[in-house]
Formats: structure tokens, C-alpha cells, sequence
């Protein structure tokens, strides 16, 4: 059963749908932060926000840390997950997102810095991870069922 729980494919499916949904959110939400937003950075949104969900989802196989010897539960590694994604593009965006806060928040405001966002990838990531593990399970059992029976 490839679309059960657990299921990787499952996990996948809601990552990358959840991560759509908030993409196109964001894509209708980013003029009214900053009117004059260019188009890619608003496409960009929409297709970053599928690909953190699909890598949150992917990484929901791995439930223990073999090196520092950790468990690692859906509610420690998805926000991780998301924050460092965030983070990155935050970090590779950085002008263009300081602009979109400042003008968003104003110049005074304690939103106005572009790292705000490496939280909202927190919770946008603890949001995913929290949907692929109800209904797609976790562990090793989500690849088991993609196995060919011996």
C-alpha cells in the first residue's frame, strides 16, 4: 500500500501539498508586504515552500542521529529542517528580503530584520512535519513499504 501510514510516499504527497499551499500563500501575500516585489522572488516562494515540505518529509525516515547517538522525533528535526532552509535563503536573499521587511514593518519595527524569517521556517516546518507524520507515519517503516517482498 503505497499511500497508507506508514508511507514515505504519503509523507512526500503532504509535504510537497502543505508546502505548496503555504507557497501560494505567500505568493499572494508577499505584494502586500512589499508592492513592488519582482515576480520571481513571489515564484520563488511559491516553489520553496513545496521543496522544504518535500525535504521535510524525505528526512522523516531518519529518526536517530548516529553520530552524536540522539533520537531525533518529528518535533526536533521539522523545525530544524525548516529553520536551516530558511536560513539559507534568507542568507543567498538577503537584500531582497531586508527590503520586503523593512517595507512591510517599517524601519522601526522589531520585525524589520530578514532573520524573523529562519523562525517563521520553524513553524512552517513543525506545521509539515507534524501533517507527514499523522498521516504518513515515520522510521524506517515508511521505506519498508516501498520494498520488494523476498
Amino acid at each position: 500500500m503505497l499511500f497508507g501510514n506508514p508511507s514515505l510516499l504519503t509523507r512526500i504527497a503532504i509535504g510537497k501539498g502543505v508546502g505548496f499551499v503555504l507557497g501560494v500563500i505567500g505568493f499572494f501575500m508577499l505584494p502586500w508586504l512589499w508592492p513592488d516585489v519582482p515576480m520571481e522572488l513571489r515564484v520563488g516562494f511559491l516553489f520553496w515552500y513545496a521543496t522544504v515540505g518535500a525535504m521535510i518529509a524525505v528526512f522523516g525516515v531518519v529518526t536517530w542521529h548516529p553520530v552524536l547517538h540522539l533520537s531525533m522525533p518529528w518535533w526536533f528535526r521539522a523545525p530544524l529542517i525548516g529553520a536551516w532552509m530558511n536560513l539559507l535563503i534568507v542568507l543567498i536573499a538577503h537584500t531582497d528580503l531586508s527590503t520586503m521587511m523593512m517595507v512591510g514593518f517599517g524601519a522601526d519595527s522589531m520585525l524589520n530584520s530578514a532573520y524573523w524569517l529562519v523562525l517563521e521556517g520553524a513553524l512552517v516546518g513543525l506545521l509539515i512535519g507534524y501533517l507527514c507524520t499523522k498521516f504518513g507515519g515515520e522510521g524506517k517503516a515508511t521505506v519498508d513499504v516501498m520494498s520488494k517482498p523476498e
